[in-house]
């Protein structure tokens, strides 16, 4: 039978509280009308960001019967999507699935959800890094932050000592370890501006897209950000719209929080804020 709705599978961590990965993904790219498949890499109480005493409770021993039952029913899915692993064992894992669910050349999106700030999260080493190196290499499409793709790349962390022609070196490096796209977020060459910029090998193109910079710390804008860009891509929207669709909705979700005061740690309103994304992604 031809499946006439449109498949994502999503792998990543459940923080039961504080808005994030599975928790962001999967309501984010539904609403725009694609079957969200979720492949849960580890369960918390919340986040790790700003909460401490969270339980946690990893599922690697459940990610390979999971997909191998998927197998037998003969799952087939038009997008891939990777955020924060938590091993080094998964990320070989998740290799395997890539090559496992390959049919129909599926988007295959890595968020190397592993630094911010110029520093690995605490959980995470240099080996992490390769591997993620390693993953990134089999992606179709990665969404690093500006410390995510030194680490990448193994090059130096500029802070905010960057120019044009920085970013756009680094995009090529990055598309050069595999995927033909490449979305680079954090990116400023203004104070008041923040944005991302995109690349496309297929075309040799560049693109940016700015909004508005909030002063603040959001937790789980980057996970709003590439599931936001993946469900308009999946919407047929080209990649230029799809960087700026990701960028509007994010900054939109961080608006509300912001008026509304509502405590930096628990995540930002993305939900208030659905209504926009499905006018935007769905029109």
């Amino acid at each position: 039978m031809t499946r006439q709705q449109k498949r994502a599978i999503t792998i990543q961590d459940i923080s039961c509280v504080g808005r994030c990965s599975l928790t962001v993904a999967l309501p984010i790219i539904s609403a725009t009308g694609v079957e969200t498949v979720i492949l849960p890499t580890a369960i918390l109480s919340t986040h790790t960001g700003g909460f401490t005493g969270y339980t946690f409770r990893d599922l690697t021993e459940d990610i390979d019967p999971i997909c191998a039952h998927w197998q037998e029913l003969g799952i087939e899915t038009d997008a891939l999507y990777t955020g924060y692993l938590g091993s080094q064992e998964q990320q070989l894992q998740i290799a395997r699935i890539f090559d496992d669910f390959s049919a129909g050349n599926p988007i295959i999106l890595v968020d190397p959800a592993m630094a911010d700030a110029g520093e690995l999260y605490p959980a995470f080493d240099l080996a992490f890094a390769r591997g993620m190196t390693s993953l990134v290499a089999k992606a179709s499409l990665t969404v690093p932050n500006i410390t995510e793709a030194c680490l990448l790349l193994e090059k130096e962390y500029p802070g905010e000592a960057y120019d044009q022609a920085w970013i756009e070196e680094t995009l090529r490096e990055l598309a050069a370890l595999g995927p033909k796209q490449v979305v680079l977020t954090g990116v400023s060459f203004e104070a008041d501006k923040l944005g991302a910029a995109a690349y496309d090998a297929s075309s040799n193109s560049i693109s940016y897209y700015f909004t508005e910079r909030i002063s603040g710390y959001f937790h789980g804008t980057g996970d709003i950000y590439s599931s936001t860009l993946l469900a308009a891509l999946l919407n047929d929207k080209s990649l230029v719209e799809a960087i700026g669709i990701a960028c509007e909705f994010t900054v939109g979700a961080i608006r509300r929080t912001v008026a509304a005061g509502t405590e930096a740690r628990y995540g930002v309103d993305f939900e208030n804020e659905i209504g926009n994304l499905i006018r935007m992604v769905c029109s």
